[in-house]
């Protein structure tokens, strides 16, 4: 059974499995879910726990023996199996399998992962986890859904802020949601209960954002210029690679052109939208942008591209990671 992460609460509170699985590109959110579920756990009698860090060769008979080995006193036992890589291996797979098929109430489970990519979320062994279990994926929330995260956690220390507020520290805990949550901690110590104001926020926040190339590329087709610089302020300070940069704008703009062209041909946005392999979240900033830009303006923004190209090999004069911005500014502009 797959769980949204906002159901899980609600779910323990129903029930508890015998199998649980947590996994997602956001540490912070995995740990806590995991704590949940072990808070209940031993509220429902598990009170003992093992716990088996999948290392390079991992003997998965510990597993099949972990919960075999019943304890002395007859109490439940909560096995804890965090897999680092996220990758089990043919051996693990089949002791997954065989796990599911002999779940037991006097043995819980709990399996953490990193995050997957499509094809391990296809293979045999996380389907028979599906299937048996209960699985929950948690995602750290976009820059959109940011301040209302930030608003929910204020919320569990009695503070609230107003909306720019939040904006604020969202801005400056963009994609590092473990110091978002220290941030947030801290304004809880450092101020009593009730509404912060922006000069205290201001005072108490670092900037700790981590920026990363799929920032770079949703505050492109947005046209969010303060967004863009700050992304990529933060990827040249972090000592990212030009080429990277310049391969992700590149490839946002070819994108864009392609169906542009096609639109201006009349054919129906969602088949170019498809031909493009748009699809999904990204669906919706690509045909914001869509609107916005002109095929003159992004046939120019190739050239452009082209230009910080040559620049990035040595050949002409000028500080790519202005021109960076100078090819972001193009793009913002309305047709």
């Amino acid at each position: 059974m797959l769980l949204k992460g906002e159901q899980l609460a609600a779910h323990l509170e129903r029930e508890l499995r015998p199998l649980y699985v947590l996994y997602g590109d956001e540490p912070l959110l995995v740990l806590e879910a995991a704590d949940l579920i072990r808070a209940k756990a031993r509220q429902k009698g598990y009170s003992e726990r093992e716990v088996l860090t999948v290392l390079p060769h991992f003997d998965w008979g510990q597993l099949l023996a972990a919960g075999g080995n019943m304890s002395l006193f007859g109490d439940k036992k909560l096995i804890d199996l965090r897999i680092p890589t996220g990758k089990p291996g043919k051996e693990g797979g089949a002791a997954l399998q065989q796990w599911c098929q002999h779940l037991s109430l006097d043995n819980l489970l709990l399996i953490t992962l990193p995050e997957l990519d499509w094809r391990e979320e296809k293979a045999v062994w996380f389907t028979a986890l599906v299937n048996a279990g209960v699985v929950v994926k948690w995602m750290a929330p976009p820059l959109a859904e940011l301040p209302g995260w930030i608003a929910g956690r204020l919320r569990r220390q009695q503070q609230n802020a107003d909306l720019e507020s939040l904006k604020f520290i969202a801005e400056r805990v963009e994609g590092n949601l473990l110091a978002a949550h220290q941030e947030i901690q801290k304004l809880g110590l450092l101020y009593p209960a009730g509404t912060l104001t922006a000069a205290q926020i201001r005072e108490a926040v670092l900037n700790v954002a981590r920026y990363d190339i799929d920032g770079l590329r949703e505050a492109l087709l947005t046209g969010d210029l303060a967004r863009l610089q700050r992304t990529l302020d933060g990827l040249m300070q972090e000592g990212e690679a030009p080429p990277l940069v310049l391969w992700a704008m590149s490839e946002e703009i070819r994108a864009l052109t392609t169906i542009r062209l096609g639109m201006d041909a009349g054919k129906p946005v969602d088949m170019l939208l498809k031909d493009a392999k748009v699809w999904g979240p990204r669906a919706v900033p690509v045909k914001k942008a869509l609107q916005r830009l002109s095929t003159a303006a992004l046939e120019a923004a190739l050239q452009h591209a082209g230009q910080i190209d040559r620049l990035a090999k040595g050949i002409g004069q000028g500080n790519i990671w202005e021109e960076f911005l100078r090819l972001g500014l193009r793009l913002s502009a309305k047709k």
